[in-house]
């Protein structure tokens, strides 16, 4: 398993990489204004590990639950909407 992201203060959460997939994690502390709206350099994949109520938002669409898989196109600003207790999720960028 490889570490990325784990001590660096820049990302609201930590990261791991496991089989290709990047393994984030949220805290349930997580401070609201720490999920700012960005884009990525790269189409990517997301989604839940178990369930959850956190919501993640793409440009000039409505949020849409993290319980589904969710195509983010690259250079599409985007944002995670927090919800209650910890999220993991698998992130594939392709």
């Amino acid at each position: 398993m490889e570490e990325a992201h784990g001590g660096d203060m820049s990302f609201p959460f930590k990261e791991h990489i496991k089989n290709g997939y990047h393994i984030r994690i949220f805290s349930e502390d997580i401070k609201e204004d720490e999920l700012v709206w960005h884009r990525d350099k790269e189409d990517r994949i997301v989604e839940s590990v178990g369930d959850t109520n956190w919501e993640i938002q793409l440009d000039n669409e409505l949020p849409k639950s993290l319980t589904e898989t969710i195509y983010i196109p690259k250079e599409t600003y985007h944002r995670v909407i927090k919800g209650s207790g910890e999220l993991i999720v698998k992130v594939k960028k392709l």
